[in-house]
């Protein structure tokens, strides 16, 4: 949920907002979702199988020549056995004014920055929802004022970044967690502002021929938190999350030469604990390619062959489980009236057995409908604690997600 302190700064930011009184546009998605795992939790107070709901209407309105525009676009969901996952957010409340040169963005947003498939370094602005998806790809949105400069040299945004969003995790009944349960009510900050520091970041822009570049710069309180042993108020072991203040430089690569899609990003991070207690700067990286054959069998279908290194220089230290690893996976795309899409990827890790099996699937029916089907497998996954996948070794799962638009 929003915070006191973010709800503070989209006050703020409403102020920047002019009165109007123009006709919008509704439009959105409602959507039910059932999860089956194939094992028995880990936990007695987890369940087997689960269902949820959520809704996610969008409102966009513009005025002045379509040079001022306002887009307001809250979500929400409702899970039957986890009330951490039963939450209610805004992904965006933004007022925008554009002009030849510039544009200036004032409110909540969501920004995604980042190219390659397996994970997203560079993507540092907004918090993940991790009670909706564990591949980082949901976002909670960041209260926020942008501008954005826009050259023959390239596009330069800049941030302000007021309120602090926490990470959400799922509660003691949920499943895909970690065990023991993250305690989010006891989060520490190194900054003594907390929750209410100021955050700054800046991204340059621009293609070269074949290339698009991005150049990042981020100042403030770290997105990832690392995480130390405590008790609730139930005398229960917990995990508590603990935000570090950072620096990160980013740099992210894409060229498109025929067939080919190459993919790069780096990062080098200032400010970051690690699991070993210390605080070094390091660096980490994504690369690899796509390449797509074209038509195949003499159909109007594409196949794409991934391949990714992740690369992180803590090693065993380091916050997450994709350290030293690599990313084999193949999309399917029909290109048909439907737009059917398969993705099938494996992470395997270096170090030992460990594999995460992904499925990613979609096809749309008539002109309202869409069904997903995903999936994840965590195989042979080491019975240690310190093995950050160990929580959720038996939280192999289906999802089934049905969504109406309109």
């Amino acid at each position: 949920m929003l915070t006191r302190t973010s709800l503070s700064a989209l006050s703020a930011a409403l102020l920047c907002i002019p009165v109007f009184s123009y006709a919008g546009e509704w439009s959105g998605y409602v959507s039910g979702e059932f999860r089956a795992f194939a094992n028995s939790p880990t936990d007695a107070r987890q369940h087997d199988n689960n269902f949820s709901f959520s809704a996610q209407p969008e409102y966009y309105t513009d005025w002045d020549n379509g040079q001022q525009s306002f887009t307001f676009v809250p979500f929400v969901r409702w899970d039957e056995n986890d009330g951490e996952r039963s939450h209610a957010d805004i992904r965006e409340l933004t007022w925008l004014k554009a002009a030849d040169s510039w544009e200036l963005r004032a409110g909540i947003r969501k920004v995604f920055w980042g190219v390659t498939e397996s994970q997203h370094l560079v993507d540092i602005i907004n918090q993940t929802d991790l009670v909706e998806a564990t591949d980082g790809e949901e976002k909670l949105g960041q209260p926020m004022v942008n501008l954005a400069l826009i050259h023959d040299w390239g596009t330069l945004d800049l941030f302000v970044l007021p309120g602090f969003r926490e990470r959400t995790f799922p509660g003691e009944k949920g499943r895909l967690r970690f065990s023991p349960r993250i305690d989010t009510d006891q989060a520490i900050y190194s900054s003594d502002d907390k929750e209410q520091h100021i955050d700054y970041a800046a991204r340059w822009a621009h293609y070269l021929g074949d290339w698009d570049i991005g150049l990042s710069y981020f100042n403030g309180t770290s997105r990832d938190p690392r995480f130390a042993f405590g008790q609730d108020n139930k005398g229960q072991p917990v995990l508590v999350p603990i935000y570090d203040l950072i620096k990160q430089w980013g740099l992210d690569l894409q060229a498109t030469l025929g067939d080919w899609l190459w993919k790069f990003e780096a990062i080098n991070r200032s400010g970051q604990v690690d699991r070993s207690g210390q605080s070094k700067s390091y660096t980490a990286l994504t690369a690899g390619f796509e390449y797509t054959f074209i038509g195949i069998a003499d159909s109007n279908a594409d196949l794409g062959v991934i391949s990714e290194v992740l690369y992180d220089e803590r090693g065993d230290d380091a916050l997450t489980p994709f350290a030293d690893d690599i990313l084999l996976a193949s999309r399917l795309t029909l290109n048909d009236e439907q737009s059917t899409e398969f993705l099938l990827g494996m992470i395997f890790d270096s170090d030992d057995a460990a594999r995460l099996l992904t499925l990613e699937s979609s096809r749309r029916y008539g002109d309202n409908w869409k069904i997903t089907l995903e999936g994840q497998a965590f195989i042979n996954i080491p019975n240690v604690n310190t093995e950050l996948l160990f929580g959720i070794r038996r939280d192999s799962y289906l999802q089934l997600e049905i969504a109406r638009y309109f």
